[in-house]
């Protein structure tokens, strides 16, 4: 008996060691997924940063009376850009948004504006990278949802607090200001 107490413990100790090494490469498995994941929100959110200057431009032109529209949605702008965290970057996301459905409420005013090709296009790149924005940040949140459920588990929870993974990551949320619809005053 006790011939096989050394290969019991021994058994144990490769079995604790392959289980751990099996657990933190599934943790930065799902870290990296969530990662890709923001990235790619943060890409198509680097899109809609880089039309945003040629269609207030261009709205600029038949609107030149509607300088708080372009005022706040050059903060908004900017805010994104200086966003470092996962939740600043959200809610400046939303902030922008916000701002831009204001800009593209003044564009009902401007018949001509509605007509011009530039405009047209603008519009449309915007309208689909809109939709890409929605799609990445749905992807984002699967990827946390799955992260979160997993890093929670036991004894996954276990892993996660010896190797220093992160305990939860954000979800991609909208700001309470996004659920209301957009005031545009006309002077």
């Amino acid at each position: 008996m006790n011939k096989r107490m050394p290969f019991l413990f021994i058994t144990i100790i490769v079995f604790v060691v392959l289980y751990s090494v099996v657990q933190y490469n599934r943790l930065v498995k799902i870290d990296q997924k969530v990662k890709e994941a923001w990235a790619q929100v943060e890409n198509v959110l680097q899109r809609r940063n880089d039309l945003i200057p040629n269609l207030v431009e261009t709205v600029k032109g038949y609107a030149k009376h509607e300088r708080n529209v372009f005022i706040e949605v050059t903060k908004a702008r900017t805010s994104l850009m200086n966003a470092k965290t996962i939740p600043e970057k959200a809610a400046a996301s939303m902030q922008l948004e916000h701002a831009l459905s204001r800009l593209l409420l003044v564009v009902e005013n401007y018949p001509q504006l509605k007509a011009s090709e530039n405009f047209l296009k603008l519009q449309d790149e915007l309208a689909g990278t809109e939709n890409r924005i929605a799609v990445e940040r749905m992807r984002y949140n699967q990827a946390v949802n799955t992260y979160n459920k997993i890093a929670k588990s036991f004894p996954t929870l276990l892993f996660v607090n010896i190797f220093h993974f992160d305990k939860e990551k954000p979800y991609f949320q909208s700001i309470s200001e996004s659920q209301i619809p957009p005031a545009v005053k006309f002077e």
